[in-house]
């Protein structure tokens, strides 16, 4: 009811379950899809990384009690822009449609690095990496970020807004949305959630 009041949100379907809500995504084709992680059969987390290996242009907002939920981290990493807290206000939930079909995160960055923080044993250690006979290759995009988007990428996965990149590094806010376009088409990160976990596996960020 709620997205059917909206002139410029139109509900396209509804699924109970994962493997449902994969098939009516490849039917459908829908710009955004608010994904629920338990769900009965194929959990969202799966549906998810099974939306996104597809190549699908459907934007997925994980839908978690947020509590640093352990899912959150896990349906970042699959591959969703973002997530919602259950109970978000109407006005909340519309907003964070909205700028997730527009391409942006529906999280704060501040958000994000706690959430990354929380979950950081998650991520390969320079401990590990070392007891690996195989070293992990770096991700072929940060090779081509010239300096100045390469600090843009790091201060982006320690929460920065753009407003605070601007005044940081003496930028016109239009500047610093060129910087972090440029940095996500190289470094083909879906958002800026998906830039913010590059961020932390390519150890340009240490977590706390």
């Amino acid at each position: 009811m709620l997205l059917e009041s909206q002139d410029d949100m139109t509900l396209v379907g509804e699924a109970g379950g994962g493997a449902e809500a994969v098939r009516l995504i490849a039917q459908l084709h829908p710009d955004v899809v608010l994904m629920d992680v338990r769900m009965p059969g194929l959990d969202g987390i799966e549906a998810t990384r099974r939306i996104v290996a597809a190549g699908s242009r459907t934007r997925v907002l994980i839908l978690t009690t947020f509590d640093l939920d352990e899912y959150a981290y896990a349906g970042l990493r699959a591959g969703a822009s973002g997530f919602l807290v259950k109970d978000a206000l109407p006005e909340e939930l519309l907003s964070g449609i909205r700028a997730v079909a527009s391409g942006d995160a529906v999280v704060a960055p501040s958000l994000t690095r706690r959430l990354l923080d929380a979950y950081a044993h998650r991520l390969p250690t320079a401990d590990t990496a070392e007891r690996t006979t195989t070293p992990a290759e770096p991700h072929p995009g940060i090779a081509l970020l010239t300096e100045r988007e390469r600090e843009i990428l790091t201060v982006i996965g320690q929460g920065w807004t753009n407003a605070e990149i601007a005044s940081r590094f003496h930028l016109a806010e239009s500047t610093v949305k060129t910087h972090v376009g440029r940095v996500l088409a190289k470094t083909g990160s879906r958002d800026r959630v998906q830039a913010v976990i590059l961020a932390y596996e390519a150890k340009l960020v240490r977590t706390s």
